[in-house]
Parts: C-alpha cells; structure tokens; sequence
C-alpha cells in the first residue's frame, strides 16, 4: 500500500551583496573578531540593502528553487513562508511572492515560528501536501533580521544577517517505508514560559512600533542543546533510524556551539554536520534553507541521502525534519 510523502524537488538561496565582518561591527561597537568567533563561530553576514524586503530577497529564493526544480511556477499551489521579519503587518509576505511569480492560484501565507519557521513551514506543508488538498508547495524561509536590530547592542547586533532560501516540495505516491523519498517525520514544540528570553520589543498591539529584538543569550544557549537534543530523538523513535543512519545534518545556524553541542550529543560526527553560520551569521527562518543549498550546490547532500533539519527559537519553538532527499 503506497503513501503519500512530500518530497524535495529542488532548492535555492538568496544573500544580499553587502557583506559586513567582525572587523566592520568592532568599529562600531565594543568588541573584536575574535570575541565574536570564539563564542559564535560567526566571521561575516549579510545585510540587505536600503529598499530590499524581505519579499524581495524571498522572490530570488523561491525562483531559484523553482529554477533548481526544473518546474514553472504556475504549478505551485501551495507558498508557506517563514518569516519573523514581513514586509508589512499585513497582508502576507507570501501573497506578494506569490503575485510577483504570476500565480493567481492556491493558498499563500505566513508562519511565524522565529528561528524554527523553516520546520514548522515545512512540517506545515507537508500535512497540507499529504491531505490532498494540495500537490506542490514552495517553502521560504526569508528575513531581514538586519531591520529589527539595535546596532548598539553589541550582544545582539553581532549575530545576526538576513538571507533567504527556500525548496519546492511535491507530493509523491511512496512505497511507505522508512527508505522513502521525501520527509519522514516531523516534530514540532513549544514553551510559551521562556517567551522573554528572546523576544522583540514592540508589536502593533503592545507599542505600535517594530521594535528591537532582546536575548537573554546564556538562557537560550543553556535550554537549547536539550530541547534540539529531544525532537531528533522523537524523530528517531518514530523511524528506527539512528545517528549512524543520518548522511548530513543541518541545524539551524545559531551558535557554532550549540550546534556542535547538539551533534555532540546525538553522536553526529563532525564531518556530517552543515555550517554556514561562519558566512552568514544567524538569518532565522532562512538559515536551514541556507544552508540546504550550500550543501546541494557544493555536492555534499546528493539523491538518496538521509537528511536531518533540526531548530529552536523564540518562544522557545523547536522542531525537527527528518527527510530523505
């Protein structure tokens, strides 16, 4: 008896052209390169330039994955875009991506889920996928974090970048064993509790501004390599796969820390890990898709390999995605 899994047909990037080092930030506040590195592993990241939304570099994203995919936008029914970072409160950034492909068809919108957006927007789209309603999906994770920063808080304004990527996802008849192609399984969580260790400042509610985004840095650090630790054993559990088992993991890009911290634990090797977070920074929602396509385009991540997304973020949200590509 088949199933029906989602599976990845393709993926692509964006990055503004502006680049700004450790060096640039140290002239501007009180740190240096190598405070930076030592406790990020950050060396540079990306800021969009004035004028560029967080559409605008989504719109680049999604057309390379289509692009990648080999496949027109008008076969798109389903956008699902992952973003703490909207053009406007509303409508959706999603609904002018999808304006701006020429698609007048199916169902776009935003998820907000911070740096876990990506997994929760891919866990999203394929329930939406595997109900039927829907047969091919783009998933964007897109910011501009860069927007959001106070530029003279030198424990924040370090960390983060804007960015995009996305993948367009295909729902697929599947024999319905673990050796499918496609996503897997999915696990999702949060913890309301631990809102006010990261958080932004304002909202069209509470200030009737944007705000400032605000972390408690050593609390998140010391709840995320248990929490991240906790959906990808759920993720194993629910498979019969193992650390041994997965080809290349891509965490969110946080903090090279936690992420070897979390492979650490799991008993990931080091050379199956996916960094990016050196060239560029912490991008939230769009780090995973980020990285996914570095990890394509260099020749790492090939068809047929088991690949392991895992992230956490504000709220905290958490999540995990195991796939095979």
């Amino acid at each position: 008896m088949t199933v029906t899994r989602s599976v990845v047909l393709g993926c692509g990037s964006y990055l503004p052209a502006r680049t700004v080092t450790n060096a640039e930030l140290a002239a501007k506040v009180e740190t240096s390169d190598e405070w930076i590195v030592q406790r990020t592993g950050i060396r540079e990241r990306h800021i969009a330039a004035d004028g560029e939304l967080t559409s605008d570099l989504a719109l680049k994203a999604a057309q390379a994955a289509l692009a990648d995919a080999k496949v027109d936008a008008q076969s798109i029914d389903l956008i699902v875009l992952a973003t703490s970072t909207p053009d406007q409160t509303f409508p959706a950034t999603a609904v002018t991506v999808q304006a701006a492909l020429g698609i007048h068809h199916g169902a776009a919108f935003d998820l907000q889920a911070v740096c876990s957006g990506f997994v929760f927007a891919m866990t999203t789209a394929d329930a939406l996928l595997r109900s039927g309603n829907h047969k091919r999906a783009l998933v964007i994770g897109a910011e501009t974090f860069s927007r959001i920063l106070d530029w003279e808080d030198r424990t924040t304004c370090v960390l983060f970048g804007d960015g995009a990527g996305a993948v367009v996802l295909e729902a697929q008849a599947q024999p319905g064993t673990r050796d499918d192609r496609g996503v897997l399984t999915t696990h999702l969580r949060s913890d309301g509790r631990y809102k006010d260790k990261l958080y932004v400042d304002g909202g069209p509610s509470s200030t009737m501004t944007v705000g400032h985004l605000r972390m408690e840095g050593r609390e998140v650090f010391k709840h995320a390599v248990a929490m991240v630790t906790d959906v990808i054993e759920d993720a194993f559990k629910a498979t019969g796969y193992g650390a041994n088992d997965v080809q290349w993991f891509v965490p969110h890009q946080a903090n090279k820390r936690i992420i070897d911290g979390s492979a650490h634990k799991l008993g990931i090797t080091p050379d199956k890990v996916v960094i990016t977070v050196d060239r560029h920074g912490n991008t939230s929602a769009a780090s995973i898709p980020l990285a996914l396509d570095t990890a394509r385009k260099d020749g790492r991540i090939k068809s047929g390999d088991l690949v392991l997304l895992e992230a956490m973020g504000g709220g905290f949200t958490w999540g995990s995605v195991l796939l095979r590509w």
